[in-house]
């Protein structure tokens, strides 16, 4: 039972303090793009980085193109961010 208290305390230690997956992604499509495309905007890269999420069959779901929309704390964490 010790041993089960201790992951959930390692997994709300974690998730607290930890930033949200970043990804490029087509904003339409939400296809995952190469970094590239939202690194270099003098290219004309047609991504944006998309937060949080999960990523299947190339594309992505569940997040947020807005970081601070996807920021949110684990157990015992406060409204704020969690830092």
């Amino acid at each position: 039972m010790v041993l089960g208290g201790m992951g959930v305390l390692a997994v709300t230690i974690t998730s607290c303090g930890s930033e949200p997956d970043r990804r490029c992604v087509d904003r339409i499509t939400r296809e995952v793009l190469p970094s590239y495309e939202c690194d270099d905007d003098r290219r004309g890269g047609t991504g944006s980085y998309y937060y949080g999420g999960s990523k299947y069959d190339g594309r992505v779901s569940g997040g947020s193109f807005d970081k601070a929309a996807v920021e949110r704390g684990g157990f015992g964490c406060s409204g704020s961010g969690g830092g």
